[in-house]
């Protein structure tokens, strides 16, 4: 008896030994590896085979998107880039100003400039617009067109590849250049609704020659062109469309006629030295904005309305904003007839005889301005009024607010300031006067370069 228990005595202490080594291995083990999913071998191969096993099937899934996308695929880039802004637009609410913003307090520049990629998706730009003009899309749903030669020798059969013969068309089209040029042109270049002319990357000058007219037409955007040193042209015939072409009388010489058009953005052009205007809108134009260019070394600068008796330019509505209006400037910046013209956060260092001029009771609302007056101490006022007594236009609605006035200018303030009538001159909200410097630092056509910010 005795014999048999210490046996199982042995027994279960060898059995008790064994547990505590194991039991002591398994401590030493957990210890030696961490508590971590990831660094479990058996974990992280389960999770490895749960991955592939996605990817394969994202990629089968992806596999067939491609097959469907082949299906319908296009042998034009640049119909592709413009199914990939469509999508873009479509899954977009709304309208996101300043999505790239460089917090310059340009709400235009802000929208597209900061962009690296600015020449990949150019047509954003339709998307930037502000003032009576923002609804303007030009050729934004239109494929491009690439301007390879500068020629202008027939106004009536343009070749392809010109510019003539790219504004003619008459589909939606973004018009770009492959590279610098100086076009000369004959005639007038009559354009076509539905047109956007980009210049940005190159440096392209539309000079000594007849320039550019938009006629009952609407829809168009020009941006980043030199226009200057523009002649009276006529007399001649001269396409409109790829169907009709027709006589011309002379036309004035001015860089860009707007005439009976609508839904006009002008934006970050170089004008200067023209026979007549450098921007004139007249017969019923109107939902127009003139942006960030830059005038010089001009007479008459900017007419805003046909005549007095005129009167269907009392539907004309106009924003001239973020424009810097240089040296070598006399009057007419601008000068209005009949309706609503918004003036707001321009920078005036020169004029001669005055800035801002109207007649026929135009509205003007002149918001965040600089004007820096001329030495002339007889040119300091801002405002004239054009050949018409004072009993009549003090009744006309001309304000000044916010306007910085510097070297005594001074600007006669007129009307009795009715609120519905600033509302319909009013296109955006207006910067302090104390930004002007900063918001039209840039005016004038930009020096872009691929692959960089604007």
């Amino acid at each position: 008896m005795c014999v048999m228990t210490m046996e199982v005595l042995k027994k279960s202490f060898a059995l008790c030994s064994f547990l505590f080594l194991t039991l002591l291995l398994a401590t030493s083990v957990a210890a030696a590896v961490p508590n971590d999913d990831a660094s479990n071998p058996r974990i992280a191969e389960t999770e490895k085979l749960q991955n592939q096993s996605l990817y394969d099937s994202s990629m089968a899934a992806r596999s067939k998107e491609i097959e469907a996308l082949n299906e319908n695929a296009v042998q034009d880039p640049e119909e592709v880039v413009s199914l990939v802004e469509m999508s873009m637009r479509n899954n977009t609410d709304r309208r996101k100003l300043g999505y790239f913003s460089c917090g310059t307090g340009n709400p235009i520049d802000d929208c597209w400039r900061c962009d690296p990629n600015w020449h990949r998706n150019r047509k954003r730009l339709a998307d930037c617009g502000i003032g009576f003009g923002r609804n303007a899309i030009g050729g934004r749903n239109g494929r491009f067109y690439v301007v390879t030669d500068s020629r202008d020798d027939d106004p009536v059969n343009p070749r392809p590849g010109t510019l003539r013969h790219a504004v003619i068309q008459a589909t939606p089209l973004w018009i770009v250049f492959k590279r610098d040029m100086v076009i000369q042109l004959k005639q007038e270049l009559i354009m076509n609704s539905f047109k956007t002319i980009d210049a940005r990357g190159v440096n392209v000058h539309i000079a000594s020659g007849a320039c550019l007219t938009l006629q009952f037409i609407t829809n168009v955007i020009i941006h980043g062109l030199h226009i200057h040193d523009c002649k009276p042209t006529g007399n001649a015939l001269v396409r409109s469309s790829p169907s009709h072409y027709g006589w011309r009388t002379m036309a004035d010489g001015d860089a860009i006629s707007i005439f009976g058009s609508s839904h006009i953005w002008i934006d970050h052009n170089s004008l200067s030295n023209c026979a007549d205007g450098l921007v004139d809108a007249v017969m019923g134009s109107t939902a127009i904005t003139i942006s960030n260019n830059h005038f010089a070394h001009h007479n008459e600068v900017m007419l805003l309305g046909h005549s007095d008796s005129y009167v269907k330019d009392k539907m004309m509505q106009v924003t001239i904003a973020y424009n810097h209006f240089g040296k070598g400037l006399i009057q007419r910046m601008p000068r209005c007839r009949h309706e609503y013209f918004h003036v707001v956060n321009n920078d005036y260092t020169h004029w001669e005889m005055y800035a801002i001029g109207g007649s026929a009771g135009p509205t003007i609302n002149s918001q965040g301005n600089r004007y820096l007056a001329p030495a002339n101490p007889f040119a300091k006022e801002v405002t004239k009024r054009v050949d018409t007594d004072a009993s009549k236009w003090h009744g006309w609605n001309w304000r000044s607010e916010g306007d910085l006035l510097l070297n005594g200018a001074y600007f006669t303030a007129s009307g009795a300031g009715a609120s519905s009538s600033y509302a319909k001159a009013s296109s955006l909200g207006a910067k302090s006067s104390r930004m002007v410097a900063a918001i039209t630092a840039d005016a004038g056509v930009l020096n872009c370069r691929r692959g960089h910010q604007c």
